[in-house]
């Protein structure tokens, strides 16, 4: 029984950084929203409540029956450690001063468990309107700010925590020695969940649940699929059909390239050409959620019919990881404000009739990368930037015609390949192209031209939940910015994307 701690989300937008700070420990974890708490509590080691945007003085707020989890350790932060000393008899109220950003611990109680190896002074990063006034008389104070009394505190004979602070951002200093002494020393988990942990179990678990059935998988190229199918292949060999769909919006001679690839590496693997579907099923759209609506549903008309032709298929294998799902699933149990549809999260239409296998749905892209490299992946498919699943039908704002993914194809090979020349390629995250639905007057000899724009887009990040602008060199900009224009015709002007996410996405829609 593999063991793991419980993240309860009320809303917060560090939730996912919990996750993270615990994985970090070799411990795996999964997160929940506050009320679908899973039935089979078994394995739980220990459970951990988190922030939220809601106040606990509030009617509308985020509740939840504690006494459910009173066998096991908890920890709640900010949010959770107010509602719990709420719940018990205490007081939180509104707080008389701004308790936004950096602070610093003045007391501690360094004898206690949850507080050891955390220095006096120590920085920690606040975020919260509300402040708890009054604890339950059972309640003991483990740490204190100048402008925050409970900055922490322990139930007395219980393994019960609440902290005021965030330790699970970079900005709390110590944050994860916090992390560690609940996880590790308080809920005694074992830091066993290590890549090479988690292939083995997999292929186990996929043996179990497969069977002798068959399983058709659709490969895009990204790391996501390719390590999905290799840990699929591992577990049953012949009985995975893999198809390769090109929608032709795929980077330049990418099908050829990538299925070369995928044979190479022993998949039973068979190319689709379906460009001309696609593009007739994209005339004269423009919103990017009616592209990316177009784009799956052409991609699962094609994909059901090559399925179809292999017999007696029983499951659909799918890339899918944990921010996908993370991202469509509301926090707070209602209708979650949409960022964007996944095509790859929700299921099938229902005249597929096949069951789905995510065997990544846990993991975060880093974590991938760490267990295709466990499975032996070749590291220029590891390496592999993200590339989103409708492809550049979401880099081509407005509407898509065949000679505006040939341009934004050409513009893109420039620019990733000028990476790859100059070293850069493995500094940035993710890269990418953007056609723009707007014209420039440029000059060309003695001619005046009126092209398209492009923008240019690099980011640095570990798992794409957040992003920063790459800050790639003056020099190497210029260089490719005059090799698109001179060589790509069509456009005659450049300009870099410097926005960070928050507030922007990575992909333009």
């Amino acid at each position: 029984m593999e063991e793991k701690v419980l993240i309860l989300d009320f809303g917060s937008q560090y939730t996912q950084l919990i996750a993270r700070r615990v994985r970090e420990l070799n411990v795996f974890c999964e997160i929940h929203p506050f009320n679908k708490i899973p039935s089979d509590l078994a394995g739980v080691k220990g459970v951990i409540y988190s922030g939220s945007p809601f106040s606990v003085r509030t009617e509308d707020s985020p509740r939840l029956d504690l006494a459910q989890f009173s066998n096991f350790p908890l920890l709640g932060v900010c949010y959770g450690a107010q509602l719990m000393a709420q719940t018990e008899g205490g007081s939180v109220e509104a707080s008389t001063t701004r308790e936004y950003g950096r602070a610093n611990l003045s007391e501690i109680d360094s004898a206690n468990e949850l507080m050891q190896g955390v220095s006096l002074n120590s920085q920690v990063w606040m975020s919260h309107g509300d402040t708890i006034t009054n604890l339950p008389s059972n309640f003991k104070i483990i740490a204190s700010t100048e402008s925050v009394k409970v900055a922490a505190y322990k139930v007395k004979d219980e393994k019960r925590y609440g902290i005021q602070f965030h330790p699970e951002v970079t900005h709390s200093t110590e944050g994860q020695q916090v992390i560690k002494n609940f996880v590790i020393n308080i809920c005694g988990c074992s830091q066993d969940w290590t890549p090479d942990h988690f292939v083995d179990s997999s292929v186990a678990e996929l043996k179990e649940k497969l069977g002798a059935d068959k399983v058709v998988l659709g490969l895009s190229g990204g790391v996501d699929s390719s390590v999905a199918a290799i840990l699929l292949h591992n577990a049953i060999g012949a009985q995975l059909h893999c198809i390769f769909v090109d929608n032709g919006l795929l980077r330049k001679n990418e099908f050829e390239l990538v299925l070369e690839s995928y044979q190479g590496m022993g998949l039973n693997v068979k190319g689709v050409d379906s460009k001309a579907k696609f593009y007739k099923a994209l005339e004269g759209l423009t919103d990017p959620e009616d592209k990316r609506k177009a784009i799956g549903k052409t991609f699962i008309e094609v994909f059901d019919e090559e399925a179809h032709k292999i017999e007696n298929v029983k499951w659909l294998g799918q890339g899918t990881i944990y921010p996908d799902v993370i991202e469509s699933v509301s926090a707070t149990g209602g209708p979650s404000a949409t960022i964007k549809s996944h095509h790859n999260v929700g299921g099938l239409p229902d005249f597929m009739k096949l069951k789905v296998v995510e065997p990544l749905n846990t993991l975060f892209k880093d974590e991938v990368r760490r267990v295709g490299k466990s499975l032996g992946i070749a590291q220029h498919i590891l390496g592999r930037h993200p590339f989103p699943g409708p492809g550049l039908g979401i880099r081509i704002l407005g509407d898509i015609t065949p000679e505006k993914v040939r341009i934004l194809q050409e513009v893109d090979h420039v620019f990733i390949q000028g990476l790859k020349d100059n070293n850069l390629y493995d500094e940035v995250w993710q890269a990418g192209a953007m056609l723009l639905p707007v014209q420039s007057v440029g000059v060309m000899g003695d001619e005046r031209t009126y092209e398209q724009v492009v923008a240019l887009r690099a980011v640095s990040s570990v798992d794409g939940m957040t992003a920063d602008w790459s800050h790639l060199p003056y020099e190497f900009l210029a260089q490719v910015s005059n090799k698109i224009i001179n060589s790509v015709k069509g456009v005659n002007r450049v300009v870099y994307d410097i926005s960070s996410k928050p507030p922007a996405t990575i992909e333009w829609e």
